[in-house]
């Protein structure tokens, strides 16, 4: 780990001006308080500090020992007395030893250096420790900024995870019903069946290429949708009409690829295969404050219904994948009328 205070310009010149402060306070307290003359307190005060500045550096690397989570409170109470007291001796020790040398009346000085003893080693403690707590709070916030960030980068693997395995339900289901209609259209009509598994063949090209952790644009997202409807078709022929309504500003609009699919598959499902007349799904969106709202409706030809159960996999998955991509400020909403089935997806407008 790089020493907090050297790994920065901007913090090695606050630590040098916090050092000029107490450097003009210690010669200031010696001068007015114990009578010191001008020069010999500044000279006192210069040097004390910029000593003690340096050991200051240097403090930081006993104290990331003594502070590490591992070691036992008595042991690190134990560790930081001794340190605070080695750094305080050789303080004042050195400090002693540089001013005595510089100032002309020595044996004045040694009876000034006895009387003010007191005030140097309270203020020496009071140093260590602030210097002590500063790196403590330092190691604190960086322990927890580490913390943060493995959370951050394991939720991202585990919902990027849930994505691919959501998004893996998808090609499977669709291809087994396409597959299913393939079967039946090579024995009534193998011309659409051809027709069909070229264009089972483009979707399935597009739908492999897009990757799973990337969002697309609902332009590339509706592009895919068209093809999807286009094998349909070709199964039910003028039985199924698409309509959209799509606003232009919608089109950049960020979501998860493969999302839309399963609603146009229970469409289908649900509406066009249950009914013996025309079915129109209908596809709307249009940008509301800062929510793209997306609906897909389809009729239901009451006359023709036949109740089914499904498992309900095709919106749970859309359901899960909007939470998982928008967290709960997306949301998905069905409406079972009389005569329609609605489906309305909701979710942040984000283009980057």
């Amino acid at each position: 780990m790089k020493h907090p205070i050297l790994e920065s310009r901007s913090r090695i010149l606050i630590w040098c001006l916090a050092w000029v402060i107490l450097a003009a306070g210690q010669a200031s307290v010696i001068h007015f308080v114990y009578g010191s003359t001008m020069d010999i307190a500044a000279a006192d005060g210069i040097i004390a500090m910029l000593l003690y500045g340096l050991l200051g550096l240097s403090i930081w690397f006993p104290v990331r020992y003594m502070l590490r989570s591992n070691n036992n409170v008595l042991s690190t109470i134990i560790n930081v007395i001794l340190t605070g007291s080695v750094t305080i001796v050789v303080w004042l020790l050195v400090t002693r030893f540089m001013v005595r040398a510089l100032v002309p009346e020595k044996e004045d000085y040694d009876l000034f250096w006895h009387t003010a003893l007191i005030f140097r080693i309270a203020a020496g403690v009071l140093i260590f420790f602030v210097v002590t707590l500063i790196y403590y709070l330092y190691l604190s916030a960086t322990q927890l900024a580490e913390k943060a960030s493995r959370q951050a980068q394991l939720e991202a693997q585990v919902r990027e995870g849930e994505l691919k395995m959501l998004r893996a339900q998808i090609n499977p289901h669709f291809l087994f019903n396409s597959l299913n209609s393939m079967s039946s259209l090579t024995l009534t009509d193998p011309m659409k069946a051809r027709e069909m598994i070229l264009k089972l063949s483009d979707f399935m090209r597009y739908s492999l290429s897009s990757r799973t952790d990337q969002p697309v644009t609902l332009q590339s997202e509706m592009e895919s949708l068209r093809l999807y409807l286009e094998i349909e078709k070709v199964r039910f022929g003028e039985r199924l009409v698409i309509e959209e309504d799509i606003q232009p500003e919608c089109l950049t609009a960020l979501l998860p690829g493969m999302l839309l699919q399963p609603l146009y598959e229970n469409a289908v499902k649900h509406g066009v295969y249950e009914s013996t007349e025309k079915v129109v799904i209908k596809t709307t969106a249009l940008k509301e404050d800062d929510l793209v709202v997306i609906s897909v409706t389809n009729n239901i030809d009451l006359d023709s219904v036949v109740t089914r159960k499904g498992a309900g996999i095709g919106l749970i998955n859309v359901r899960s994948r909007l939470e998982l991509f928008y967290g709960d400020k997306a949301d998905l909403s069905v409406t079972r009328k009389d005569d329609s089935f609605n489906v309305v997806v909701q979710f942040p407008y984000r283009k980057t």
